[in-house]
């Protein structure tokens, strides 16, 4: 059977690869429900008072007290993945690439009846990122801490460690948590233009502020938020931050003066030189890139088209290396999927699939093909390899298993999730306890009482392999950024040719 996939899955690639097959009809998935249970799992990390229309019934009130010690209200937002930690860092990122599928593609989950659903995950996250910014130049970028929330195993209901919360500010910079969480009430700014003006007016100014803070005050945010190292370490800097909120505002604003900063500064941060092979919560070059090319083709350059070019160059170089015709391409499991390290390889899987499938509808508005080293590839190919991609997460792959939990026949029973792991607070109230969680539950050689619909787990290692074990954290652990980007590709696989 594994021979089988292996052989269905390579020869469905090069079918479409070569435009033998048309896209809409190539593809068994139902791309439709994939997206409903992706977004719904957005509903399961929520952190804070649950409202009435929560779908995740096993799931209730959690981190009621979260900021009280430091005398601000931090109750809301998401836990990241399988621990009890909100993380501010790739929280703000989930939040950045959630509104920008919906920008590229509401009106394809629109017609999928997820639109408004896709806004609510949004607005969960920007609700809290008000609240965590009081004052301009004041940013809470964690509530909790991982060493203690490791050492416990209990469901958020009945969390007992300690739920102190970090910031930084000017004395204490941190201009790449200001610059995401800016990029990511820029991008929400423009989800809720048309529906909610007053509130997107709201997150523009906290945007502004942000941006305003991270640039004049510059530091790495865990410099000063120590206990995020071990966790969300910005080992990339804040460059990229500062261009990508940037590109943001400018998109959300048309303000020149955004512009001009990326021109400006494209070189001595990095987004003229950098050429990457991934993009995820630390890396945001290929982003900003991809985002500066759109402008550059979309005639808003202005001046600045030979410093654009230069990013354009750089998002290009990403896209080929993706699609392995440069001379610098991506490592690929013998399976055809994007393999950049073996801890929650499926992230840069599903933000590399995103930022294809829009760089090939911006292309294709263009009229352009992309031209690398190795060949021209056109828009619909570029497409295609995302597809296959997504195709491999949703189980064309060798084992045959889908690594969304919940979608196909085939996924992860034993999720490393403390919420699905245990059985839910509603179905038995009984206190949980830190080591008990552990002896009782962690421990347990069978599947989660709690289903974990949408999650997109760690996924497969550089051979294909993967092991269904709770204890397996590198591969079964989900989290919020690896189903943000993978929302906007269903939606516009879904929608077939009528997606663009």
């Amino acid at each position: 059977m594994e021979v089988f996939m292996r052989l269905y899955s390579i020869a469905t690639t090069l079918f479409l690869l070569v435009g033998l097959v048309p896209l809409a009809l190539a593809g068994v998935h139902d791309y439709g429900q994939a997206l409903s249970k992706s977004i719904l799992f957005f509903e399961a990390q929520r952190s804070g008072y649950l409202p009435d229309n929560q779908r995740v019934e096993w799931r209730d009130n959690s981190g009621l007290k979260d900021g009280k010690v430091n005398g601000v209200d931090l109750v809301g937002g998401y836990y990241d993945a399988g621990d009890n930690v909100k993380f501010g860092f790739p929280m703000a990122f989930t939040v950045t690439m959630m509104s920008w599928s919906v920008i590229e593609y509401g009106k394809q989950m629109d017609t999928s009846g997820e639109l408004g659903h896709a806004m609510d995950a949004v607005k969960w996250g920007t609700d809290y990122f008000i609240k965590a910014h009081p004052q301009p130049n004041v940013l809470y970028g964690e509530v909790g801490d991982g060493d203690t929330d490791h050492s416990c195993w209990q469901r958020p209901e009945d969390m007992t460690t300690p739920r102190n919360a970090y910031k930084i500010d000017q004395n204490n910079p941190g201009s790449d948590l200001a610059g995401e969480t800016a990029a990511a009430m820029a991008a929400a700014s423009i989800v809720f233009r048309e529906h909610d003006p007053a509130y997107s007016r709201e997150l523009l100014t906290h945007a502004s502020q942000l941006f305003d803070f991270a640039d004049k005050y510059r530091g790495k945010y865990d410099d000063s938020i120590t206990v995020a190292q071990k966790y969300y370490r910005s080992v990339s800097g804040y460059g990229d931050e500062l261009l990508w909120a940037a590109a943001w505002l400018y998109k959300a604003t048309g303000n020149q003066n955004y512009l001009d900063y990326l021109s400006r500064n494209g070189d001595a941060l990095g987004g003229t030189g950098w050429s990457m092979t991934e993009f995820g919560w630390d890396v945001k070059y290929a982003g900003v890139q991809t985002l500066v090319a759109k402008f550059l083709m979309g005639g808003e350059a202005g001046g600045h088209g030979p410093v654009f070019g230069k990013y354009q160059e750089n998002a290009e170089n990403f896209m080929c290396a993706c699609v392995g015709k440069s001379s610098k391409n991506v490592q690929k499991t013998p399976g055809g999927l994007i393999f950049k390290q073996s801890w929650n390889n499926l992230q840069f899987v599903t933000s590399a699939s995103f930022l294809l499938t829009v760089y090939a509808d911006y292309l294709t508005s263009a009229r352009r093909n992309l031209r690398c080293s190795s060949g021209t590839v056109t828009p619909p190919e570029l497409l295609a390899f995302a597809k296959s991609q997504v195709d491999y997460i949703l189980g064309d792959n060798p084992r045959a298993t889908s690594y969304m939990v919940g979608y196909g026949n085939n996924y992860p029973q034993q999720v490393h999730h403390r919420g699905s792991s245990i059985v839910s607070i509603k179905a038995d109230p009984s206190f949980v306890s830190c080591k008990g969680g552990y002896a009782t539950w962690y421990s347990r050689k069978a599947s989660d009482p709690n289903l974990l619909t949408g999650a997109i787990v760690g996924g497969p290692d550089a051979n294909d392999n993967f092991a269904d074990h709770r204890d397996n954290y590198q591969q079964i652990e989900p989290a919020t950024y690896n189903n943000a980007p993978l929302i906007g590709v269903l939606a516009r696989l879904h929608a077939g040719h009528g997606g663009h």
